[in-house]
């Protein structure tokens, strides 16, 4: 059923857009116009499904029927705050302070919706960042990675290394966990022919993304 459907991904992002062309599907892309301020005292969980969901509900009226439309959202929560993208390198270096040395979670959560049907996940990753230094932060903020990233930081950038260890998803932190979309899409019969099964088998961690990241540059 794959390669019958028009999949359509609701996203602006670069990394999402390599990363399931990557997966090996063939897609559109809508940009999605929602507004993603949180509601207050919604939890960061609830407040990124319901932007995901909402994302892949405001794409599929806009497009043609039977088309698969596809959603994400990231945030970074550090002690239960989300941490915004990072607008101006002063903002990027406050975050990336607050991180150095700590554990943060990054929660991505994923939606898919065809006609009636709909379908949502939230998944969850426990980053823990190394004691960098200032200098090394100043480094990095003037190369312009961290702008507009949820934490100021791309764990794919090996120049720097930011992250000490996870605890789940590798391609999660990157704000597509593409082991879970694809059980997500498995009612619809698609699947990720370019996923590798090392993602598939350790539910992403550890997983075979890393070196196919790395790999496409």
């Amino acid at each position: 059923m794959t390669n019958a459907l028009h999949i359509v991904l609701a996203s602006g992002s670069p990394r999402r857009r390599a990363l399931l062309a990557l997966a090996g599907l063939r897609f559109d892309v809508v940009r999605p116009e929602v507004d993603e301020s949180p509601r207050p005292g919604e939890d960061p969980r609830a407040h990124v499904q319901r932007l995901s969901v909402t994302k892949a509900a405001e794409v599929a009226a806009r497009v043609a029927p039977g088309t698969l439309v596809i959603a994400a959202d990231t945030i970074v929560v550090h002690a239960g705050e989300i941490l915004g993208k990072p607008v101006t390198p002063e903002a990027a270096t406050r975050t990336l302070r607050r991180l150095r040395g700590d554990v943060h979670q990054v929660h991505t959560a994923l939606a898919a919706q065809r006609d009636d049907w709909r379908a949502a996940e939230v998944v969850t990753t426990g980053v823990r960042m190394r004691a960098y230094t200032d200098a090394e932060i100043a480094a990095y903020v003037a190369s312009g990675d961290p702008m507009d990233k949820a934490g100021a930081y791309a764990i794919q950038n090996t120049a720097f290394n930011l992250v000490a260890g996870l605890e789940g998803c590798y391609a999660n932190v990157m704000g597509f966990p593409l082991c879970r979309l694809e059980r997500l899409l498995e009612p619809l019969g698609v699947a990720l022919p370019g996923l590798p099964e090392s993602c598939r088998q350790a539910d992403g961690a550890a997983c075979g993304i890393y070196q196919i990241v790395l790999s496409a540059g």
